[in-house]
């Protein structure tokens, strides 16, 4: 399926995944869903990302806070994850292309600050779905 993936502190940049265990290679662990956003669309987490220590990644809409250690966005079926529409790959790799880094929050909501993410290498030259791309 086609997916957005996004890393902490790199451009979001499109990829395939497929099956749970992929899944799971991708958030370093358990896979976590929430649906912050009104199309049918889902953030795919690390369900133990903050216990484990992962670094914060990025801000997400509608109450969620934000997601530490990397995610995927992918599309919504009848029963299961699908690939997002060209339009969509489009929508959320603009969405998440800024980097960020917490510096506090309040409540649920956190407070950062938005930097330059780190350029992402060709597709392909990836060595391992953990690594940024492009990182030898």
């Amino acid at each position: 399926m086609t997916v957005v993936i996004v890393k902490p502190g790199y451009a979001p940049y499109e990829a395939e995944i497929n099956g749970l265990d992929e899944m799971q290679e991708v958030v370093g662990g358990t896979i976590q869903a929430i649906y912050p956003f009104e199309d049918r669309a889902a953030v795919v987490c690390n369900d133990e990302g903050i216990l484990l220590g992962m670094p914060y990644n990025r801000s997400v809409p509608g109450g969620y806070g934000g997601v530490f250690g990397p995610f995927f966005v992918c599309g919504l079926g009848e029963e299961d994850f699908c690939s997002l529409t060209p339009e969509q790959v489009k929508s959320y790799k603009k969405e998440f292309h800024c980097a960020e880094i917490l510096i506090g929050a309040t409540g649920n909501t956190p407070i950062t600050m938005k930097v330059q993410p780190k350029a992402v290498g060709s597709p392909g030259q990836e060595k391992s779905r953990n690594d940024p791309p492009g990182r030898e």
